[in-house]
């Protein structure tokens, strides 16, 4: 993204990119829109975010890379999957000049909604 400005919503962030990246781009956020339709979208330290009962994934278009944030953990089979793609922090970085697993992201959406139903019912059992 050529102006570090914030976004106002991620269309705005997406046609910000070259034509190549915007597709990408669209193409991540359907998958997540499939995986979690009733997530709401917005920009979240300038990047586009989905949320559903809290923040619940982040993509970004870097120059080499896609980010997708937070770090995933707690799915043995997923982690595996998912290590070579690991950022520093735990976050992951999709090359671009690789195709992007779009399966995998989708994936990683769904375990993200039982990690906050889980946290959810969890919370809901305290207050009792």
């Amino acid at each position: 993204m050529s102006d570090r400005s914030t976004p106002k919503n991620i269309d705005e962030y997406i046609v910000a990119f070259s034509p190549d990246v915007q597709s990408i781009l669209k193409k991540i956020r359907l998958t997540i829109r499939q995986a979690a339709p009733k997530a709401q979208e917005k920009i979240s330290y300038k990047m586009p975010a989905f949320t559903l009962d809290g923040d619940l994934i982040y993509f970004a278009a870097f120059k080499k890379h896609i980010g997708v944030y937070p770090p995933v953990r707690g799915d043995e089979k997923l982690n595996k999957e998912i290590s070579r793609y690991r950022g520093d922090k735990g976050n992951l970085k999709f090359p671009l000049n690789e195709p992007i697993p779009y399966a995998l992201i989708k994936r990683l959406v769904k375990f993200r909604i039982k990690e906050h139903h889980l946290k959810r019912v969890a919370s809901k059992r305290r207050r009792k």
